[in-house]
């Protein structure tokens, strides 16, 4: 057993506490310089994009692209979620970024069609463009299909505030209007933020409940920035639809409230009556169209990386590197362990660019630094948490540098072999996070590997179980083998889970 612990340093706050004496990031500094920057939220819809489905219509995904500034070289930022079934959607999913005043910014926007895995069309802008324009509001045809009107594509520019908080709210509805022919009706709700050109942009959609009318919806968390901006008078909208699995969702009704009315939680001020525009205008004896209640409504404040680190949390690294026979033998100038003498080989690359950036969290510089699937000496067993060093009872290496020396000396003692397991060496550095309880200590794995994971069904397993704990996992793929497997346990998109449990944060990067 590795012992991971070190010498403790100063008391740090706990992680249920807060940190009010702390200056936040963006705090003034004078006689210092920076570069005027802001943050901006972009949202993004589409109307009458092209219809490439047969029997249904598009399922459209939007994916932002960005162009660096002397390279014309465009690197994909982030993706919105999916809608099927849809030519004008309004997607949920955000883009922030960093708007410098002073720099061209270009932006592509593609929107691929899923379903079919075809081409919808593509717009290209610049972000002070969509800033620029009347109420940050650019509407743009979209283009890249000869002899095709491909649609428009509107996107919304707003400055975000620096509110940090969050809400976990949770609703239910009574009596809502029946709109299924052989059923009930399928509801679910669509919130809004109003804008100040009195337009609405969509923040949140909750699932859809089958067949009842009177739903009760799960807890969901969406930070105040997203919800209102900070703005607690701000007008939320909040829409109630019937699904519909052809896309077009019958509308049920609506109501306005805010933040600060939200934030009075569970009470008579927080139910509401569900209006159908339409039907009040033609029965007079219209009431309503069902009512919304507020079941809970819970403040929670998020804390950032830098609040932890001037709390006094110290960070923990571990390397852990694959030695699996995949990779080729070391004396081979086609290995990608080659032991070049005049240039870092992949492995080192990979440790030296992602390293030297964590090393500076780590107070001491003092790295644990495991291998795994290869034969060790003496007798040739197999292990997946052999220390490089050759001391199991202290793996450290003294900084990245000490982490290399130890790197390629075991190279020359072990023989590479398999199979590739991450699950040893996640469970190892759990280990040791699931010790501390106090938010004094935070633990990142790196592990850099060549190619597809052998024991899946237990990496999972064990990064589920390591979700609880102060813990983050950095992967590092080398060489030219597909790492398409490893998507999955990155929690960006679809939360990780195993034997029906997910995952409580996506800690894989």
């Amino acid at each position: 057993m590795f012992a991971l612990e070190k010498p403790a340093g100063q008391p740090a706050t706990g992680r249920s506490g807060g940190f009010p004496n702390m200056a936040s990031v963006g705090d003034f500094n004078v006689l210092s310089s920076s570069i005027p920057a802001t943050k901006v939220e972009l949202s993004v819809s589409c109307r009458n994009l092209l219809d490439r489905d047969t029997f249904s219509k598009s399922d459209p995904i939007c994916v932002l692209y960005t162009q660096a500034i002397g390279n014309k070289e465009w690197r994909e930022f982030g993706r919105t979620e999916v809608i099927d079934n849809t030519l004008n959607p309004d997607f949920v999913r955000k883009f922030i970024m960093d708007y410098f005043f002073e720099e061209r910014e270009n932006l592509r926007f593609d929107f691929p069609n899923l379903s079919k895995h075809d081409f919808l069309g593509q717009m290209f802008c610049t972000l002070g463009e969509i800033v620029g324009s009347q109420g940050s509001r650019l509407e743009k045809s979209i283009v890249g299909i000869p002899g095709k009107k491909c649609g428009t594509v509107i996107v919304t520019a707003e400055e975000l505030g620096c509110c940090r908080d969050s809400v976990l709210m949770q609703f239910c509805a009574n009596k809502l209007d029946k709109k299924d022919f052989f059923g009930k009706s399928d509801p679910f709700l669509v919130f809004h933020r109003s804008n100040e050109d009195g337009s609405f942009t969509i923040c949140h959609k909750t699932e859809v409940i089958k067949n009842t009318l009177n739903p009760v919806w799960q807890a969901f968390k969406i930070s105040v920035r997203a919800l209102c901006n900070g703005d607690y008078d701000r007008t939320i909208k909040v829409e109630v639809y019937d699904w519909d699995r052809d896309g077009s969702h019958d509308f049920i009704g609506e109501f306005t409230t805010s933040y600060r009315e939200l934030s009075r939680g569970q009470s008579q001020f927080n139910v509401y009556e569900v209006i159908n525009p339409k039907k009040k205008g033609k029965k007079k004896k219209y009431v309503n169209s069902g009512t919304v209640t507020l079941l809970s409504f819970l403040i929670e404040t998020e804390v950032s990386f830098l609040d932890y680190i001037k709390g006094g949390t110290q960070i923990n690294f571990t390397v852990a590197i694959d030695f699996t026979a995949s990779n080729g033998n070391p004396s081979q100038p086609t290995s990608l362990h080659y032991m070049n003498p005049y240039q870092l080989n992949a492995y080192g690359m990979a440790l030296k660019a992602v390293g030297e950036i964590i090393q500076d969290y780590d107070s001491d510089k003092m790295f644990p630094a495991l291998g795994f699937g290869a034969r060790l000496p003496p007798d040739g067993r197999v292990s997946h948490e052999f220390a490089l060093n050759g001391n199991p009872q202290n793996p450290y290496c003294h900084g990245i540098d000490g982490v290399m020396e130890a790197y390629y000396r075991s190279l020359k003692s072990v023989q590479l072999y398999g199979p590739t397991n991450f699950a040893p060496v996640i469970n190892h550095v759990a280990r040791y996070a699931a010790s501390v309880k106090d938010g004094s200590q935070y633990f990142v794995l790196l592990i850099i590997t060549d190619g597809v994971i052998s024991d899946m069904a237990q990496t999972k397993e064990s990064i589920v179980n390591a979700s609880r704990l102060p813990m983050s996992i950095i992967i590092v793929g080398v060489g030219p083998a597909e790492f398409d497997a490893m998507e999955e346990l990155d929690g960006d998109v679809v939360r990780i889970s195993s034997r029906g449990k997910f995952a409580e944060r996506d800690i894989v990067q």
